[in-house]
C-alpha cells in the first residue's frame, strides 16, 4: 500500500506549476518518470506497516536533486522545503532523509 500520490489535482493554496518555467528541468523529469509503466514499481509494493511514499515521487525527487549536483539525503529534504520545483514533484510531501 502507498500513501496518496496524484500529480492530477489541484493543489492549494497555490498551483506551484504556474511558478516553473516552461522549460523547466522538472517537467522533462515528470514526464520521463510517468512514462514508466506501472508494473516496473510492483516489487516495491507492501501491504503491511505504515505506507510508503510512491516510488514514482521518490524516484523524482532523486532525480531532480542529482540534476543540481546534490547527492546528500539531507539537503534532498533541505530542498524539499526550499524549491519549488522539488515542492511541485513531491505534491506537498516532504519526505524524510531518514
Amino acid at each position: 500500500m502507498f500513501k496518496y500520490y496524484n500529480m492530477n489535482q489541484l493543489v492549494l493554496p497555490l498551483d506551484l506549476e504556474i511558478k516553473l518555467q516552461e522549460n523547466d528541468i522538472a517537467f522533462h523529469i515528470h514526464y520521463l518518470v510517468e512514462s514508466i509503466p506501472d508494473e516496473a514499481f510492483l516489487p516495491f509494493l507492501r501491504n503491511t506497516g505504515c505506507p510508503a511514499y510512491h516510488p514514482r515521487m521518490m524516484l523524482k525527487i532523486i532525480l531532480c536533486a542529482y540534476s543540481q549536483s546534490v547527492f546528500s539525503g539531507r539537503k534532498m529534504e533541505a530542498l524539499l522545503k526550499d524549491s519549488i520545483r522539488m515542492m511541485w514533484l513531491a505534491q506537498g510531501y516532504e519526505p524524510s532523509y531518514r
